[in-house]
């Protein structure tokens, strides 16, 4: 392996403006390239759009850092003692099966499509609050408290609390570059854990019409043990709001700096179902990939991975593969065929994928339907990325044509305080 070339990871590629040229210099040094990790350690980043669907579904790939030999068996878990509660993103089947088909009930196309007219209301409750203003940053102002109120109502946690999850949260997906940030990352998990250890228990004693009550129940009928119930809480309450935000800002941005494109979408509001997939593909939330792990030694599109090595699948590189896809780095909203892994695929297939998709069509629609001459206001330069392994906006300014609001409307309660 002495002449193995091992490329840097770079430690703030989430936060770059244009972080797919590296990428890109990566898939085309070959489709398995040997990466030193950020915090240390190093693992094997597929980056062709083919090998990573290969490799979702190898049979010697799991996704449990528990895998006996990997370096993360140690040093993903708090102590090496296996503390960190499992969820369906770090378990293989029969744990993953299970886990999978306690909630897989409550994200139906036919249940998630039953909840448009409230997250309609939440966004126009939104748009409300900032349309007579003519400005507003769209991420605080209506990108993160979209999802955030829709997975509340949707889990039965609290939205006033929603200042204090969020910090947890933030601290959770803060990219690993040095010891304190993998410390303070660990602790924000334990502490949200906790509190949704509490709010379980709550819905035990007073249950009510959501999913975090029939988790509960479900946990009483020895179908979940309590570190599978809380771990199975932090991840829908985490990834139920963490990457559709991104969704939601990142897709204006996109739109915002392809005027031809944005002109499009408000000629053709009908291509909105398309245009969130080429958001999700062009820039998607999970940029870098996703992480497995060898159960025994094998072969990786002609690389040797030995048993415990850790893979990344990279599907931002899959995603602007142009192997796969007609000129990959360009954004055409009206994309005819755009089979994306930003989603994921096969058993890992994003659980809450039909309630994303939906969100990111009601807030961009709203959006572009409740905000004339919608305009950044700031250069491109300016806005500002989040510290975080989900690839997204820290903030985005905008201008709009400023609208009083109609009679009807101004009595409106407030999106999530119903």
């Amino acid at each position: 392996m002495s002449d193995l070339i091992i490329h840097q990871l770079p430690a703030d590629i989430e936060q770059r403006r244009d972080p797919y040229p590296w990428l890109d210099r990566l898939r085309r040094a070959g489709p398995v390239q040997r990466v030193e990790l950020r915090g240390g350690g190093h693992a094997w980043m597929v980056t062709r759009y083919d090998d990573v669907m290969a490799a979702v579904a190898h049979p010697s790939l799991s996704s449990d850092p528990r895998t006996p030999g990997s370096a993360a068996s140690l040093s993903a878990r708090p102590g090496g003692d296996g503390r960190r509660p499992p969820s369906m993103l770090t378990t293989d089947p029969p744990d993953h099966t299970r886990l999978r088909q306690l909630v897989s009930r409550a994200f139906t196309p036919r249940r998630v499509a039953a909840l448009r007219p409230r997250m309609q209301q939440i966004a126009d409750a939104l748009i409300d609050e900032v349309a007579p203003l003519g400005r507003a940053d769209l991420v605080a102002d209506f990108a993160l408290p979209l999802p955030v109120a829709v997975i509340c109502e949707l889990l039965g946690v609290p939205f006033e609390d929603r200042g204090q999850f969020g910090r947890w949260s933030t601290d959770m997906l803060s990219p690993p570059v040095a010891p304190a940030a993998a410390a303070a990352a660990e602790q924000a998990r334990a502490d949200l854990g906790g509190y949704l250890a509490g709010l379980v228990a709550r819905k035990r004693a007073e249950p009510a019409d959501d999913l975090l009550t029939a988790l509960a129940a479900a946990g009483e009928e020895n179908r979940l043990s309590d570190a599978e119930l809380v771990g199975t809480a932090v991840l829908l309450l985490v990834a139920g709001h963490e990457t559709t935000v991104s969704l939601i800002g990142t897709g204006t941005l996109l739109l915002l700096l392809h005027p031809g494109q944005l002109g499009r979408l408000r000629r053709e509001p009908a291509l909105l179902p398309s245009a969130v997939e080429e958001f999700l593909r062009y820039d998607g939330p999970v940029m870098l990939g996703v992480v497995r792990y060898a159960r025994e030694d094998l072969n990786l599109a002609g690389t040797a991975v030995a048993a415990g090595e850790t893979v990344v699948l990279s599907t931002g590189a899959a995603n602007r593969d142009p192997g796969r896809f007609d000129r990959p780095d360009v954004l055409d909203i009206a994309r005819a065929h755009n089979p994306h892994l930003a989603l994921g695929h096969g058993l890992h297939y994003c659980l809450g994928a039909a309630l994303a998709r939906l969100e990111g069509q009601i807030a961009i629609g709203t959006l572009l339907r409740r905000l004339p001459a919608l305009a950044l206001a700031v250069d491109e330069e300016a806005v500002r990325r989040r510290p975080s392994v989900i690839r997204g906006l820290a903030t985005l300014p905008v201008t709009f044509t400023p609208t009083a609001l109609p009679p009807d409307r101004d009595d409106r309660p407030h999106a999530a305080g119903r």
